[in-house]
């Protein structure tokens, strides 16, 4: 499988660089994986196609301010962007500058603060904090929000708001499921009214959602590990929607990746820790059967998630007719609604 099967083309000025005015001000587009029918709605109008006795399940987490910009002792800087929170006072994350620091090299953020490199994971860096500070303080009160690469702009207060989801709870992301930035707490009751259930799984999105996958084979890509936790009160949740013939809907695709990876044995089963499934066209889905996405970047894995899930032929043919009705794209872009039925290859 190649991965240039899963290009299009996107104008530069679609891509969102603000979110709307609120959240639910956002357009949905929802594809009829039975028909190829594609239809254009508001995003409030999602309460229409989700059924009394469905079970919408959301990702958590709460992104941390976990980007930072540090001077080596040289006078060389480097913009660190965390990845994962190790210890109380170590983290693992990327790091972006000219030259690669070595270990035991000194990153400083001013006043006293700062990381020690301790050693090298393949792309990643493992530091320690420089100091008095906890990651957890340094974070709070001396990071910024992490913004995708392709908004090119500094973040400002609006998006510490608005670049989490309504029920973000667990820290620990520092990248947002963005699928869920589209609810308010007053459709989530609309929701609740309706008879619509709903159940939370943590992954906590790492920077490495947004890397590119090298090579033109998909089989031979390896994906990033992010850290999951599905608890059993999700997983009674799902086998009660199942008995009474209700759909399990996903908000996002770092929601289904937690799940199938729970249900990567056969059957959901609580799980605690890392996973590295890589979601491709040909995956047999345990657990989902509605997908509520954002748009995402040509020859991502999570494109390829999505062409997965609905059929590489619809969901490319929707990208494009999003594209000629200039939907918003990627983080604070609109959304898409697909479901699993009939979805061909």
């Amino acid at each position: 499988m190649r991965v240039s099967d899963f290009d299009y083309e996107l104008p530069a000025e679609l891509i969102a660089q603000r979110p709307a005015p609120r959240r639910r001000d956002s357009r949905l587009l929802v594809l009829d994986t039975t028909s190829a029918g594609i239809a254009h709605r508001t995003f409030p109008e999602i309460a229409e196609h989700l059924d009394p006795g469905d079970l919408v399940v959301v990702n958590d987490t709460r992104v941390i301010r976990g980007r930072f910009f540090a001077a080596k002792s040289t006078g060389g800087r480097v913009e660190i962007l965390v990845e994962r929170i190790l210890a109380p006072g170590r983290v693992l994350a990327w790091l972006r500058c000219g030259k690669k620091p070595r270990c035991g090299a000194l990153l400083s953020i001013g006043r006293g603060r700062g990381f020690v490199v301790r050693s090298r994971r393949e792309e990643l860096f493992e530091l320690e904090v420089a100091g008095p500070d906890d990651v957890e303080r340094l974070i709070a009160q001396a990071g910024a929000v992490p913004l995708p690469p392709y908004i090119r702009r500094e973040a400002d207060e609006g998006d510490a708001e608005r670049y989490q989801t309504v029920y973000a709870h667990r820290p620990g992301a520092v990248a947002a499921p963005t699928a869920g930035l589209h609810f308010d707490e007053t459709l989530l009751a609309t929701l609740e009214d309706r008879g619509v259930e709903m159940a939370r799984v943590t992954l906590h999105v790492g920077a490495g959602t947004f890397a590119p996958i090298r090579g033109e084979a998909v089989e031979s890509h390896t994906l990033h590990r992010e850290w999951l936790e599905v608890s059993a009160a999700t997983c009674n949740a799902v086998e009660r929607t199942r008995s009474r013939g209700g759909r399990v809907v996903s908000v996002g695709t770092t929601t289904l990746r937690a799940l199938e990876s729970a249900a990567a044995g056969g059957t959901l089963r609580p799980m605690r820790g890392e996973t590295g499934l890589f979601i491709y066209p040909g995956h047999e889905f345990r657990c989902v059967d509605v997908l509520l996405t954002n748009f995402h970047l040509p020859r991502s894995s999570l494109l390829l998630l999505v062409c997965a899930f609905g059929g590489t032929g619809m969901v490319l043919g929707a990208y494009r007719e999003a594209v000629a009705r200039s939907y918003r794209f990627y983080s604070y872009g609109d959304a898409m609604l697909l479901d699993r039925a009939c979805a061909a290859p």
